[in-house]
């Protein structure tokens, strides 16, 4: 085991990486929770999300600990569930089938990019500003979603032009309360909530509670949150403890199989195709998403990786100059890419390398030994399938709210002083959250982008793949038009 994993090498030892591995399994166990929570609302089962990402963060984290040989724990990344669900199904109007099969297709896209080291010169051709307006915008968004789960922002909502709200038949007049969706063009005002129904309240607490712990630097803070919030939630009427046959784990495999696959039935991969329009559309977020995934996973990588040695300089001189497959961070992409090709096929939104990794490497994990500990724990989230169902998106949200605040850190690294600067990050990150598109706010910020440097005469530092990136997304914008 030693030899295997290099533990003197790296200096550390069984047990240091068993308890690396135990932390990280405990941090990132809410996300099997709330990953269902999310992906449900585009109208998939709980049950089978449940088994996919168990199934998925499994293998995912035992291969990067076999092959790579690092601590970082894989799952489906919160960032990327949104993006599925509101910006896919909801904002571009495919089915969950085709949802998947645009994912797998972004695994595809990734590994073809990771395996002829173009993700280098796409690195190399963002510039970093807008590379932390990305992943602030990523914060914007969650965090919006965050607070819309929550109850905590309000839609009063008027017109005779709207078709639905909260997907029922709309019987006119005003409607005010928290909105899952609206069909209407109409007019939607938010406003704050006056915290008098059970559930926003709910989610109040358990802010309040996940606040205090993550500024106390509580050990898996958000586990906590998430179960704490739900068992007081049932007192409140919120939370619903009836659990039926039906969340047995029998039961959720044969839900599993619903999805498992559905990525290239026919209401999947070949109903994608079905015209040119939906076919271009694809093409384009397939190219969004994985742009917007690759940043996600080099980000964290690179984040965690540096501060802690795990990655050392000669390894990360390797990354960008040699053109094999030696170094540790290459090795990692190499996994991060083929778990997110898994996602799609067998039923969950794309994966991704979570920045929780980082308590288990706080923990002493150093080696991918703190993997395998952290897999095995992964597997025997699936004797929790029963709970699934009860716990309340009150419980959640809090969650969302808190990642989003952790995740607009990225600002500090931009100058806001310099409109050149400031200009393009400003509409990456701020058209993330209001269109509701992560996608939407990369195209922005690289438009804007290139007409700052055309204004300032410097065409010439304008990398043609950044070019080609932003014809992708003006292609896109035109595509829409005509729908």
């Amino acid at each position: 085991m030693d030899k295997f994993f290099k533990l003197k090498e790296n200096q550390t030892s069984v047990k240091q990486e068993v308890i690396a591995g135990l932390t990280t399994f405990v941090s990132m166990a809410y996300i099997f929770f709330l990953n269902p929570q999310i992906l449900s609302q585009a109208g998939m089962s709980q049950l089978a999300v449940f088994i996919a990402a168990i199934v998925v963060a499994t293998f995912g984290t035992l291969l990067m600990g076999l092959y790579a040989n690092v601590p970082f724990a894989l799952a489906p990344g919160i960032g990327m569930q949104a993006y599925f669900t509101y910006t896919i199904v909801f904002g571009f109007g495919f089915k969950w089938q085709q949802a998947l099969a645009i994912v797998f297709m972004v695994g595809l896209l990734d590994i073809v990019i990771t395996l002829t080291h173009g993700r280098q010169a796409i690195v190399k051709a963002i510039p970093e500003e807008l590379k932390a307006a990305i992943g602030g915008g990523l914060g914007v968004f969650v965090t919006y979603i965050g607070l819309k789960n929550a109850g905590f922002i309000n839609f009063v909502v008027s017109g005779s032009s709207i078709m639905s709200v909260n997907d029922k038949p709309y019987s006119g007049g005003a409607v005010k309360g928290p909105l899952s969706s609206i069909m209407a063009s109409g007019s939607v005002t938010p406003e704050l909530t006056k915290f008098t129904q059970a559930s926003a309240l709910l989610a109040l607490i358990g802010l309040l509670i996940l606040t205090y712990l993550v500024i106390k630097k509580v050990p898996a803070s958000f586990l906590i949150t998430l179960v704490a919030t739900t068992l007081i939630g049932i007192p409140m009427g919120v939370t619903s403890t009836h659990l039926s046959a039906a969340t047995s784990l029998p039961n959720a495999f044969a839900d599993f199989t619903n999805t498992f696959g559905a990525a290239f039935g026919s209401n999947g991969m070949g109903s994608l195709w079905s015209s040119w329009t939906k076919a271009s559309l694809a093409v384009v977020t397939v190219f969004a998403m994985g742009l917007t995934g690759l940043f996600d996973a080099i980000g964290t990588l690179i984040g965690i990786g540096n501060q802690t040695g795990i990655f050392s300089k000669k390894d990360q001189e390797a990354f960008v100059a040699d053109n094999s497959f030696n170094s540790k961070m290459d090795k990692a992409l190499v996994v991060d890419t083929f778990t997110t090709t898994l996602a799609g096929a067998v039923g969950t939104s794309n994966t991704t390398t979570l920045i929780e990794s980082a308590t288990g490497v706080a923990s002493g994990g150093r080696t991918g030994l703190t993997n395998v500990i952290t897999s095995i724990g992964f597997l025997g989230m699936l004797v929790l399938s029963p709970l699934v169902s009860i716990v309340p998106t009150a419980a959640t949200a809090p969650i969302l709210i808190m990642v989003g605040i952790m995740m607009m850190g990225e600002f500090k690294k931009i100058d806001w002083s310099d409109l050149a600067v400031a200009v393009p990050a400003f509409f990456t990150s701020i058209f993330m959250g209001f269109s509701f598109s992560i996608s939407y706010g990369i195209a922005a910020g690289f438009i804007f982008y290139i007409l700052v440097k055309l204004a300032q005469g410097k065409r010439k530092e304008l990398s043609p793949i950044l070019l080609i990136v932003t014809a992708f997304f003006l292609a896109n914008f035109i595509l829409l038009a005509f729908i």
